[in-house]
Parts: C-alpha cells; structure tokens; sequence
C-alpha cells in the first residue's frame, strides 16, 4: 500500500495521504512520499495544478510523536530532514496547489495547509497549530502569515483549536463544504485556474505568493532565541505525556530567574 498515492486527471493531480490509522501524521514514509509526489508535480510539463488532501478523519495530524518517541528525537518541521527535497515546501515549487482539508489539520498538517494557495475544508474539519504544546515557543508567526488579527494570531500561538467554520470565517479558509463534496469543489477550483490564460495563472500565482506577508529577520532572531529559553526536556516531557495519556510534568526553566530574563528584540 502506498502511503502518498496520485491520481493524475488530465492536468490535474490529487496527492492523498492515506495513513488514516495515524492520522496521515508525518512520519518518515509520509514526507518521503510527499517529497516524490510533489517533485513528480514540479517536474511533469502537462502537470499545472495539485489537490492535496488526505484519507480517512484527519487531513494531516502532524508531527508523529510515536515516531519521535521510538527514535528518541524531535522531527522536523514539514520540509527539513527529508532524504529527498519537497519542493512544495521548500518554496521551489511554481504552480498552484488547492488544500482539501477532509479532517484535522494539526501542527505540521497545519502547516501544510497554510503553504496551499486555495483551501477548501469539510465543515468538520479542525485545526490546531501545536508548536506551544511542544516547543519552547508558540506558532507566532502563523497568524502573521494568514493576516489574521492580532487576538485571533494569539490564539493560535497559544494552540488554541478552531474549527473549519470560524477560519473561513477570519478568511484562512475558501470553500466550506459538505465532505461528499469536498474533492469536487477543489477540481472545479482547479479547473477554474486552468481556464485561464497559462501566463495569467502563472503570473498571478507568482505575484500573489511575492505579496505574502513574511517575518522580518529580527524577529526570526529572536524566535530563535526564545526556542532555547527554557528547560530543553520539556519538549520530549510533552511527547511522552501525550503518548502516555497523563498530564505533563514541566520544569519550565534550567534557572527560575530565567523566567524573568527573556530575551529582547533587536533593532
């Protein structure tokens, strides 16, 4: 059984995740089938426009901590560590893709779905941007990116979860739909685009993605800072934690006076 199975139709490809027993969590099999799946898009001329979506309740549930916990080290964000690159997520990758969002979309599946350009999501759907459950900082730089407001940005650092209804609501979602009807509102998306004339579909997915608000570098300094501000082991606390279902044993701080000594942003 492939783990990332493709459905080419004409010049459209479905990219699947199909672990539905893990949630399609981002264990090695599914980056790496990702990466072939994506390359394979990037790289075939007929190809113009990619779904990507999942099997079973859950589009794309993350990290897979069970994986983590069995080699003993914390996985990478979506598009760091493969063994072959994924040009999708490393910003390679020159043609559209439309995220149909058939169940939770959570931390790196979060991730995934933020790097599409058109998101269309069952009503069922629930996403979640994990990083303060599992790090040593919160997703500060999600919200940014999806322009939402800033109380609902800080939400989301915070890892507070939110349903399909309120992000099409604040605007991170497209389509809101009815699960029997998610794969052909994206292929109708998708044909859309391919209506167009080539150049104003390549032109304007490239300017839009130029125009995507981005973090400034002081801030990427200092976020990477605080990801070490703290006692390191709480990462792998809250790993083992979830994977033994109790409730976490934190230290939070090497030092208790470190509470009070953060880092500060420079100019």
């Amino acid at each position: 059984m492939a783990f990332v199975e493709t459905d080419i139709q004409d010049q459209i490809i479905i990219i699947k995740l199909n672990r539905p027993e893990r949630l399609n969590a981002l264990s090695t099999v599914i980056r790496e089938g990702m990466a072939d799946a994506f390359t394979k898009f990037k790289d075939d001329k007929n190809l113009e426009v990619a779904i990507l979506t999942g099997e079973g309740r859950g589009f794309c549930a993350g990290e897979d901590m069970k994986e983590s916990l069995e080699e003993g080290k914390l996985s990478d964000s979506p598009g760091k560590g493969e063994k072959i690159e994924n040009p999708f997520m490393t910003g390679k990758l020159d043609k559209p893709v439309i995220g149909a969002i058939n169940g939770y979309a959570m931390g790196g599946g979060f991730m995934l779905v933020e790097r599409t350009d058109l998101r269309v999501a069952v009503k069922e759907a629930i996403f979640e941007m994990s990083e303060a459950k599992r790090w040593m900082l919160g997703g500060y730089n999600h919200g940014h990116y999806a322009n939402l407001p800033h109380p609902v940005a800080t939400e989301m650092a915070l890892g507070f979860r939110f349903t399909a209804e309120r992000l099409h609501q604040v605007g991170f979602i497209n389509r809101l739909v009815e699960k029997k009807e998610l794969l052909q509102t994206s292929i109708e998306m998708a044909e859309h685009i391919l209506s167009l004339p080539p150049a104003a579909r390549v032109n304007t997915i490239y300017m839009m993605r130029e125009m995507a608000p981005k973090i400034d570098q002081n801030y990427q300094d200092l976020a990477e800072k605080l990801h070490a501000h703290g006692h390191l082991d709480d990462r792998m606390e809250s790993r083992r934690a979830f994977a033994e279902k109790r409730k976490p044993n934190f230290i939070g701080w090497d030092n208790p006076e470190d509470r009070y000594n953060l880092p500060k942003l420079e100019e």
